[in-house]
């Protein structure tokens, strides 16, 4: 008999913003799946005998995610419950679809279980809301590994600057000069504000806001890592007037 799997969000960071579900599962499932994303804290609560680390380990070695779609399947067809936990919400920048659509081609019984994404808890953590109706309405959430100046871009800036609206990138924090750039030369305000927040929701978070201009800059003042999330537009500038009555994190 088949067994199940879970394709599991793990949240931004905080175990406290892991959902009920998700460690009700991690606790009970035959074998959980992880890469380092989820945190130590969360990474923690998997059973010492059931946890398998598919994500980066030292000197460079990575579970590619042809081998991790075949363990899933290989899991379940031997009848275990099975948790595959991601950092944020596994289908958001995570190869959770990816991973459903596998599972589905071999008939292998699947349920997802939604997590918070650090595209909205780390800016909200940081006093950033993504919308706002004094700024904008609509936010736009992007991938920041790939370089915008290659000749077939699946990111379109230049319909992004157009947008008005907030643009959130994803794992960004190294070609961040390269996004502001390819901004700037699509025509967005250079005075556009952005904030570049590390570690949202987790210790050791901090957060700096600058403009399209200054950004990489005070990035490197402060010294922000990755990771990161950045935030483009109006609604990055509303931090300034909230941080000091922010606690928890800060």
């Amino acid at each position: 008999m088949s067994g199940k799997v879970y394709l599991v969000g793990s949240g931004p960071g905080d175990p406290e913003l892991l959902t009920v579900k998700a460690k009700r599962l991690i606790e009970e499932a035959d074998a959980v799946l992880h890469d380092k994303l989820p945190g130590p804290e969360i990474i923690d609560l998997i059973p010492e005998d059931r946890g398998e680390d598919v994500g980066k380990r030292a000197g460079g070695e990575r579970t590619e995610q042809s081998e991790i779609n075949a363990r899933l399947v290989e899991l379940a067809e031997e009848g275990k419950e099975v948790v595959r936990l991601k950092g944020g919400d596994s289908f958001v920048f995570g190869r959770g679809g990816e991973e459903a659509e596998y599972l589905a081609e071999h008939g292998v019984p699947f349920e997802v279980v939604p997590g918070v994404t650090s595209a909205v808890a780390a800016p909200a953590a940081a006093g950033i809301p993504v919308t706002h109706r004094d700024y904008t309405s609509s936010v736009s959430f992007v991938t920041g590994h790939e370089d915008p100046t290659k000749e077939e871009s699946a990111v379109d800036w230049g319909a992004l600057a157009d947008t008005g609206g907030t643009i959130v990138v994803l794992m960004g924090v190294g070609r961040l000069p390269d996004y502001t750039q390819a901004l700037r030369n699509e025509g967005m305000d250079p005075e556009t504000p952005v904030a570049l927040v590390e570690r949202g929701t987790r210790p050791g978070q901090q957060a700096v806001v600058g403009t399209l201009d200054t950004i990489v800059d005070a990035r490197d003042e402060a010294g922000i890592e990755p990771p990161a999330v950045t935030v483009i537009g109006g609604v990055a500038a509303t931090r300034e007037r909230v941080v000091e009555f922010l606690e928890g994190y800060e």
